[in-house]
């Protein structure tokens, strides 16, 4: 697999499909507008004895609103992403191209794995920036001093607000995205049933005959980003205690990368042999 071909492969994703920024820089728009209104209205008065964890709440909100949109981007990019050029008959044409499957499966998942974490961190980096000097300047004209918003842990949120995005919304969702993939691969129809049904259904059956819900825990721990909650405990802000090496040696985390690259091998497997629809 030839690197700079990968490398013009993923920036044709993200030339084709656009909301992979716009959808986040509409809603970090809207953030910020609330901020300011909040602001205004003297609802994020910041005195010398607030405690951390209020302060650092509102920001915590900010990156999770951020965070949840572009997990939907990123699912119906998945659902998308290779059902889509069957279904109007562009894989003809990208046939033709010297890119094999595998490439092109790759740069696909390339999309929500490494582009929509980096995306959303910067936008939250950004965003995050503007509160804080909107929330500055409000208390400054109000004859408060900023300092307590300042000595809030930036570095530390940041970077953990970066380790998040890449265990969470990276490694841990692979396997979502990967059969997501498969999905769109397979599917002649309706791939957003089809690739909830099956789990769904795999869920009720286990319920009737073992009276147990141990499947629908599993995905709900992925979904949720329950592992890594583990590694989040205390502290101003959700993302200031992480622990990576806890994270990285987690069985369900590679037990979840050796699934997603089984989906990914029958996403490539389908997408040489699957006709147009």
């Amino acid at each position: 697999m030839n690197f700079r071909t990968m490398v013009w492969s993923v920036r044709r994703e993200v030339w084709e499909n656009r909301s992979i920024y716009i959808a986040p820089l509409i809603v970090a728009a809207v953030i910020v507008f609330g901020a300011l209104i909040a602001t205004l209205a003297g609802r994020h008065t910041v005195k010398f004895d607030t405690p951390p964890d209020k302060i650092a709440q509102h920001y915590d909100i900010a990156a999770g609103v951020l965070m949840g949109t572009t997990l939907i981007v990123a699912i119906f990019y998945c659902l998308d992403a290779l059902y889509g050029e069957r279904r109007d008959r562009s894989i003809l044409f990208w046939k033709s191209m010297p890119v094999s499957d595998r490439t092109t499966v790759l740069a696909k998942m390339a999309i929500p794995l490494v582009i929509l974490p980096v995306v959303t961190f910067v936008i939250a980096l950004a965003t995050h920036l503007i509160m804080l000097l909107l929330s500055s300047a409000f208390l400054l004209t109000q004859g408060h001093s900023p300092a307590a918003l300042w000595a809030l842990p930036w570095l530390r949120m940041w970077v953990g607000l970066f380790w998040h995005l890449l265990s969470v919304h990276s490694l841990g969702y692979a396997p979502v995205f990967a059969w997501l993939l498969l999905v769109s691969a397979w599917a002649k129809r309706l791939p957003f049933l089809w690739a909830f049904l099956p789990p769904a259904a795999i869920g009720v059956v286990e319920k009737m005959v073992f009276n147990t819900s141990r499947f629908g825990t599993m995905i709900g721990s992925i979904l949720s980003g329950g592992e890594m909650k583990d590694s989040m405990k205390g502290g101003g802000s959700m993302f200031v205690h992480f622990n990576p090496g806890e994270f990285l040696t987690r069985p369900g985390l590679w037990i979840g990368l050796f699934v997603a690259a089984a989906c990914l091998a029958g996403a490539v497997r389908l997408r040489r042999y699957r006709d147009p629809i």
